[in-house]
């Protein structure tokens, strides 16, 4: 059974606390949820307040399937959440 993961690492433009940084990541992080049905948090630079690296999880019966979630959980991020950039990604199988 392939497990696929997604790092992302996100810019938040114009975020001047940790309060406002994670108003703005706990809909993004409901909604990928919510729609793509993947595990997802945020995992690294919790104290930075105009950064953030997310990591979505996803397990499926086949490896490309795996694949096509997360890179619609990348799209879907970049085109319905424009006050959040995305500076980075990596897709990893693990077989």
């Amino acid at each position: 059974m392939p497990l696929a993961v997604l790092n992302v690492h996100l810019q938040l433009p114009g975020c001047m606390s940790l309060k406002e940084k994670r108003s703005r990541l706990r809909p993004l992080l409901a909604r990928l949820h919510r729609e793509f049905n993947v595990s997802v948090a945020e995992v690294d630079l919790l104290d930075r307040w105009q950064e953030a690296v997310l990591t979505c999880a996803v397990v499926s019966n086949e490896a490309p399937q795996c694949q096509r979630v997360l890179q619609t959980v990348l799209d879907f991020t970049a085109k319905h959440f424009t006050d959040v950039e995305i500076f980075d990604h990596r897709i990893e199988m693990i077989p």
